[in-house]
């Protein structure tokens, strides 16, 4: 079972990696060694914008070559997936939505239906509904399963730790996915 968490932001240590990390590090450290974590940063990937060539309709997967591929398999792969994003004009950053846009190349086939997914926004001030229904729509359009999201305020690196709201909810979603990893993975032994 394997959990990954994605963190938009420009900002390799920021706010919004702060939440997506401390999702990851509850499960790291309440889970089971069945229970598989990883944590990519967009900070410093090279992820282009989509440019609307359509060419993913036949080869079902971007046919640009950047960063975005190897981030794409990963998330193909794994059961759960926590997105965040920081909040840039009400709404999520750019490297956030070149990253969902390049999506569409996934849609076509449904390669990502079915898993779960975790949303996370964080703004200085306001904003969050927004970047949070943004990453709604994207994890709906592909048939996530919603187990729930966070958003927090915080501006300069480390603000974030203040909310004591967000940091509560991060623990509480962290225990709801080894809760639903747990029962996957019962359900399965059983299977078998």
């Amino acid at each position: 079972m394997k959990v990954l968490g994605i963190s938009g932001s420009i900002r390799k240590n920021g706010n919004t990696a702060i939440l997506v990390k401390k999702i990851i590090e509850y499960i790291d450290s309440e889970g089971c060694s069945e229970f598989e974590t990883e944590y990519i940063s967009l900070s410093g990937l090279n992820i282009k914008p989509c440019i609307g060539c359509e060419k993913c309709k036949e080869s079902k997967w971007c046919v640009q070559k950047d960063d975005w591929n190897a981030v794409a398999e990963k998330m193909i792969e794994c059961d759960v997936l926590i997105i965040g994003s920081p909040t840039y004009f009400y709404d999520v950053n750019g490297h956030s939505k070149n990253f969902i846009d390049r999506t569409y190349s996934l849609y076509h086939d449904r390669k990502l239906a079915g898993k779960n997914a975790v949303v996370i926004s964080v703004c200085a001030d306001r904003g969050c509904e927004r970047t949070l229904a943004t990453l709604e729509g994207f994890v709906n359009t592909h048939g996530f399963s919603s187990l729930g999201f966070v958003s927090g305020r915080g501006f300069k690196e480390g603000d974030i730790l203040k909310d004591e709201h967000a940091i509560k909810k991060c623990d509480a979603i962290g225990e709801r996915i080894l809760k639903l990893l747990s029962n996957t993975h019962r359900d399965s032994i059983k299977q078998d």
